[in-house]
């Protein structure tokens, strides 16, 4: 797979990967992948990541059911991260916002405001 030879992995045999939404380009979460979760993704259309916290390859929605669509994968000019455009179905986030992203710096108040709403209750999906 010309994809696999492109990507410079780093030496726990992980690429970031910013994913973000095909709908409006907002950025939705930022994971890892190994060589099996690019290999997963591209053969299923749907995105798979390696969860370091679990030391798993994973379907991103797996639990909640919240697939992402893949719909274009680029990769940066020196190979060291890739960025996957998505349709994201319900959300991306496990706190229950569509993305990772939902806090916004305030400079004036110095301090992160919540921007969006809940899409989803987490509690009531991950139970």
């Amino acid at each position: 797979m010309q994809l696999l030879e492109k990507i410079n992995f780093n030496a726990h045999g992980l690429v970031p990967v910013i994913v973000y939404d095909a709908a409006d380009n907002r950025p939705l979460t930022l994971c890892y992948m190994n060589r099996d979760a690019v290999k997963a993704t591209v053969a299923t259309g749907k995105v798979h990541v390696f969860r370091r916290s679990k030391g798993r390859l994973m379907m991103k929605g797996e639990t909640s059911g919240h697939i992402q669509e893949v719909r274009e994968i680029a990769i940066d000019c020196d190979g060291n991260s890739l960025a996957i455009k998505v349709d994201q179905h319900v959300a991306a986030c496990h706190a229950g916002y569509k993305t990772c992203y939902y806090r916004k710096y305030d400079g004036a108040a110095d301090e992160f405001r919540v921007d969006g709403e809940k899409v989803f209750d987490p509690d009531s999906v991950y139970k």
